[in-house]
């Protein structure tokens, strides 16, 4: 059964830092490219940032370029979303993501998110 349990999230300060993690099990880990969403109350849930299998690769949101970092420990089937310089704008509900794709087509797994709240 694929599992993805995010931590880390909080309240924390404008201007502040929090280091999110996203545990995963149930599939070859190394094998999959993984992204933070993340969706604010009353919005549609958005792209924060993804990585490639091994990490060789990373995208990012407009909005967080330049303050968020995504990386990955492929010995731990864990990755992070390290946040720098946090705006209120960056509260929501974060969630991480892998797209696998079984003989039916490609499945989206979700976490249960954690929540992060940036105060003014």
């Amino acid at each position: 059964e694929v599992q993805l349990v995010e931590s880390g999230g909080g309240l924390v300060q404008a201007g502040g830092s929090l280091r999110l993690s996203c545990q995963a099990s149930g599939f070859t880990f190394d094998d999959y490219a993984i992204g933070w969403f993340r969706q604010a109350p009353g919005k549609e849930r958005e792209l924060v940032a993804t990585i490639t299998n091994i990490g060789t690769s990373t995208t990012y949101a407009d909005s967080v370029k330049g303050r968020f970092t995504i990386s990955r420990d492929n010995a731990k089937n864990t990755v992070y979303l390290q946040m720098n310089s946090l705006k209120p704008e960056d509260t929501a509900v974060y969630y991480c993501n892998v797209k696998i794709t079984s003989w039916s087509g490609v499945i989206d797994y979700w976490g249960q998110g954690t929540q992060v709240t940036v105060s003014s």
